[in-house]
């Protein structure tokens, strides 16, 4: 019976090794036919698959490391300071039409308009706000310095009661797990300067008239003699668009070929806001570059646009959208039932954010 019981323990073992082999030699055969083709690809003949690769990975903070694995610092670095070279397109306000009429869109019962529209590489929804005033900025902390998270979509809905929201500007995330605790630069919300560590970035806010400013490195000192009342900061080079009273500049750039999920906020010469989200890292949305955007803005006619943070915390939310617009709720997810509008494909629960551009009831 011993001798038994002992054989059919070393048959057990046995073929658990030979299970935990196959995984193993599997799972090496997928990383080694993941790394070649990595490497096929970071040195093949095509630059343009590579460098666009190169900064899809680049714009989220989990996979920044990856383009090292098969190339060289100075060439990874070389993509990325090509990719910033902008070239301005500049028009004539005069005949600055949009392609799009914001006004042929009739406001539904809450005074805004949800638009949705697949281009061939990704899924947009933009939302349009006729009175720039219903847009400002909540925060998820009244006490930045002491704040250990910041705040979902969802949350920070509940805490304004405000209709509508996407997300904002800039927050410390290496490798993708920042809790969205605090800011970076310069953050205004409803007339206070609530947040400013002294860093330059792109500025993106309204100002005492409810017009938008796109500016770089824009000071704690130019915020306050312009008047912003509500505004955040997202890195650097992000204005998209801006205008004088008889020019638009469009600041395109032709390298940057990166797509992903995107956020951004334009505002159009009458006044109107337009929030723009796309989807992105799926099959079926691979998200969009930065002329895309642009683009999508130009067509609705803004003459002031800037680019928000994107990846992961790309956002937007509009309460009970489903009802307004008659959405079949069987073909969303729980996100999108409390209110998400784009599919968050994350993988993890919606992060955890400190700033949002909110629009009020």
């Amino acid at each position: 019976m011993y001798e038994y019981k002992r054989k059919k323990r070393n048959g057990v073992a046995c073929a658990i090794r030979r299970t935990a082999l196959c995984i193993g030699t599997f799972l090496l055969f997928i990383l080694v036919a993941v790394y070649s083709a990595g490497f096929m690809v970071a040195h093949g003949p095509s630059e343009t698959i590579c460098n666009m690769l190169v900064l899809s990975a680049k714009q989220a903070s989990a996979t920044k490391w990856v383009p090292y694995l098969f190339m060289s610092k100075s060439r990874v670095n070389q993509i990325l300071k090509d990719s910033e070279k902008v070239n301005v397109d500049t028009v004539d306000a005069k005949n600055y039409i949009g392609t799009e009429s914001t006004k042929d869109i009739k406001p539904d019962d809450n005074g805004l308009k949800l638009v949705y529209f697949t281009k061939p590489r990704f899924k947009a929804y933009l939302l349009i706000i006729d009175d720039p005033s219903r847009v400002t900025v909540g925060v998820s902390s009244e006490n930045f310095k002491s704040a250990v998270r910041g705040m979902r979509i969802f949350d920070i809905a509940e805490k304004y009661n405000c209709i509508a929201a996407i997300n904002g500007g800039e927050f410390s995330d290496v490798g993708g797990r920042g809790s969205g605790a605090a800011p970076m630069g310069i953050t205004f919300s409803n007339g206070k300067k609530v947040w400013s560590d002294g860093l330059k970035r792109t500025f993106i806010g309204f100002d005492s008239n409810n017009k938008l400013i796109c500016k770089e490195g824009m000071t704690e000192k130019e915020a306050n003699e312009l008047g912003i009342r509500d505004g955040v900061s997202f890195q650097n080079g992000n204005v998209l668009i801006d205008s004088t009273d008889d020019k638009v500049k469009l600041y395109y750039a032709d390298n940057n070929t990166g797509t992903s999920q995107r956020t951004a906020i334009g505002q159009c010469k009458d006044g109107t806001v337009l929030m723009l989200v796309t989807d992105g890292r799926t099959a079926d949305s691979i998200g969009a570059t930065r002329n895309e955007l642009i683009d999508i803005m130009v067509s609705y006619g803004a003459v002031s646009a800037g680019m928000l943070d994107g990846g992961s915390s790309a956002m937007l939310y509009y309460r009970n959208y489903f009802d307004v617009y008659d959405v079949d709720k069987s073909s969303l997810d729980e996100y999108q039932l409390k209110g998400l509008v784009n599919k968050y494909k994350a993988f993890v629960v919606p992060r955890t954010i400190p700033t949002f551009f909110i629009v009020t009831e």
